[in-house]
């Protein structure tokens, strides 16, 4: 069997970019065992209050739910587990150094498969207080208006 090319998201947080600002982004392996690979390739994960942490010089994700393989057996999985991350020992050092001196978070914004690896994207991130996110919806609304009336005088209807 061929091995897969290019990369399938299987599940992003969309309500993480709605919640914080993400200053930057890391690609990590999860380490993972053979259900909870066969359940993501079915596409079942959630990331919602999923987050990162680093303990003892390791990154554990916690909170992801993985629902247990249906065709599994004695041997499956729990859905919630803490899952280790695989990253670099400098990237190691750079987030916890971030997270513990400028109050960051690392937020899980999207699981994927690259090229048959399962991959998690994290985001080191900061907070958004509320009338940041109204400023950012507004934002976003006048943008799309912008986009309507372009589209309406390309038609000729203004």
């Amino acid at each position: 069997m061929p091995r897969e090319k290019g990369r399938k998201v299987v599940a992003s947080n969309r309500k993480a970019r709605h919640d914080y600002t993400i200053l930057d982004t890391y690609e990590a392996g999860m380490q993972l065992t053979g259900t909870e690979v066969k359940s993501l390739r079915a596409g079942r994960a959630s990331l919602v209050d999923a987050f990162a942490q680093v303990s003892n010089g390791e990154v554990f994700l916690h909170a992801m739910h993985i629902p247990e393989y249906t065709q599994g057996t004695w041997t499956n999985h729990e859905p919630r587990r803490i899952r280790k991350l695989l990253l670099n020992r400098t990237e190691i050092m750079k987030l916890a150094g971030k997270v513990r001196e400028d109050g960051l978070t690392m937020v899980p914004l999207q699981v994927y498969f690259a090229d048959g690896w399962a991959k998690v994207e994290i985001g080191l991130a900061r907070g958004k207080r509320d009338y940041d996110k109204r400023q950012d919806l507004a934002k976003k609304d006048a943008q799309k208006e912008i986009s309507r009336a372009i589209g309406r005088r390309g038609k000729g209807m203004d």
